[in-house]
């Protein structure tokens, strides 16, 4: 990649075992702060850094790119109020994508077994860091087309607890999302604390 200012260019590099450990995907225009070892590449006769660690500079800069992805979104219609599909009002089987050791799938089946004990089908996924919307999206769009012999959920809950607007970062990727908005099923988003918010929030059929 090439790290600029107003004033000058740098190349730099981030090897897959660091870009794994980003809780961010990096994107053309965002603002970051990295830290790394300045080398030289001899075939060029120029300086770049190996980067070691990468953040955003300050939320100011994941909030920009955050709305301008959902003034995208918004155009394309995507947040649309007649897009939203009901959700069953009896489900007989509940598809849920969320980490398998967490707290929240605890929460979850605790809820269901109390009040409304169903059938519950789990697609275990990475909650954050590099992939995990790819995960997301994966569950989601496997939940839609599941093989005859496994039964088909009425509706899924995509889930995860609270945190930072790094931390939640894998469900505002364009990935996550679309796949969330083109769900034949019925989707409820259960992400984060309810004063968190996520794109995946607007386009599933209940926050």
């Amino acid at each position: 990649m090439d790290l600029k200012d107003d004033k000058a260019v740098l190349n730099g590099v981030c090897w897959r075992g660091k870009a794994a450990g980003l809780s961010f995907k990096p994107e053309d225009g965002l603002e970051v702060i990295v830290t790394g070892k300045i080398s030289t590449y001899p075939g060029r006769s120029n300086y770049q850094i190996i980067i070691d660690h990468m953040e955003p500079a300050g939320e100011g800069a994941l909030m920009a790119l955050l709305e301008k992805r959902k003034k995208q979104m918004a155009a394309e219609g995507l947040f649309a109020a007649e897009r939203k599909q009901p959700l069953p009002f009896m489900p007989q089987v509940i598809g849920v994508v969320t980490s398998p050791t967490g707290s929240v799938i605890r929460d979850i089946l605790h809820r269901i077994s109390e009040r409304f004990p169903v059938h519950v089908l789990v697609w275990p996924v990475r909650l954050q860091g590099e992939g995990a919307a790819e995960e997301v999206a994966a569950a989601v769009n496997g939940f839609n087309v599941l093989p005859d012999h496994l039964p088909t959920p009425d509706v899924l809950i995509v889930a995860r607890g609270g945190g930072s607007l790094e931390d939640l970062w894998a469900f505002n990727e364009e990935v996550s999302v679309r796949a969330v908005a083109n769900s034949a099923l019925p989707v409820i988003s259960a992400v984060g604390h309810e004063t968190d918010t996520t794109l995946i929030d607007y386009v599933s059929d209940k926050r």
